[in-house]
């Protein structure tokens, strides 16, 4: 099976440097919709999606393979090594800034730059690391999502979403959300939500984007004000924006920031 099967990878536009969208948990690379058309007019552009999600090669889930994100990141060294060419900057969503944030230090170089959109490298408080979430808090969802995944697709998705002016965009989330194979998706929550990457955070040498929204449930400021410690090469932008998808919900905002942190780059 080849690389651009296992992940429905799709490339547009062409330039002398690849920009990778990678999608977060619950969706596929249609998330990406309002910003890699964009980016297709200067840069090389591949989205893809993870395997289990979208229209990926469901036969190509092992369950023990992505029992940790290190299996995603193995993918996704795989998909920028065959499909980026020049200096690729690596557009991360929510566990995919992880994802990346893992296939960086797998593959040293071949990342040149990392836009990690409202990431989190550990979602449960712990002492004074603020994650946003208590243990019991995780446990619950995870109970919730393991014995009802429809139900709690339905009720999260326009929590997570946010935008409360645009509710067609929460009601979008839960459709794919809904779309997800629910054993699939299960474990795909239990590992995105138990991981703890903050030990990572600093082996990171490349230039770092933390994009944030001021308001999100799943990723509070505080997160990213942990990670820009941490990161050392890193720069924070807040996106006045409410909900966990700036890039659906404040796209031009989301672009803007985007463009100052690639100007910077002088790639």
């Amino acid at each position: 099976m080849s690389i651009a099967q296992r992940n429905n990878v799709q490339v547009i536009g062409e330039g002398a440097a690849t920009v990778v969208f990678a999608h977060g948990f619950g969706c596929d690379q249609s998330m990406w919709r309002l910003l890699a058309p964009q980016y297709a007019r200067r840069f090389k552009v591949v989205t893809f999606d993870l395997v289990g999600s979208g229209r990926s090669d469901l036969g190509a889930y092992d369950r023990q393979k992505y029992s940790t994100l290190g299996g995603y990141a193995e993918d996704l060294v795989e998909i920028v090594q065959e499909f980026g060419s020049g200096p690729v900057i690596l557009v991360g969503h929510s566990v995919s800034a992880m994802i990346g944030l893992l296939a960086g230090l797998r593959a040293p170089g071949a990342i040149a730059a990392h836009i990690m959109v409202g990431p989190s490298p550990c979602y449960i408080n712990d002492g004074d690391y603020v994650g946003g979430f208590s243990r019991q808090d995780i446990d619950g969802l995870l109970d919730m999502l393991e014995s009802n995944y429809l139900g709690w697709a339905s009720n999260m998705a326009p929590a997570i979403m946010g935008a409360p002016d645009r509710p067609e965009l929460g009601q979008e989330l839960a459709e794919s959300f809904c779309r997800t194979d629910p054993e699939i998706a299960k474990q795909f929550a239990r590992v995105t939500f138990l991981s703890d990457n903050r030990s990572d955070l600093i082996k990171l040498q490349e230039p770092t984007l933390i994009l944030q929204s001021t308001e999100d449930i799943i990723a509070p400021v505080a997160v990213g004000d942990y990670m820009h410690r941490m990161l050392p090469r890193s720069t924070l932008e807040l996106v006045d924006n409410v909900g966990h998808c700036p890039h659906l919900s404040a796209p031009s905002a989301s672009e803007q920031a985007i463009d100052r942190f690639v100007a910077a780059l002088n790639l």
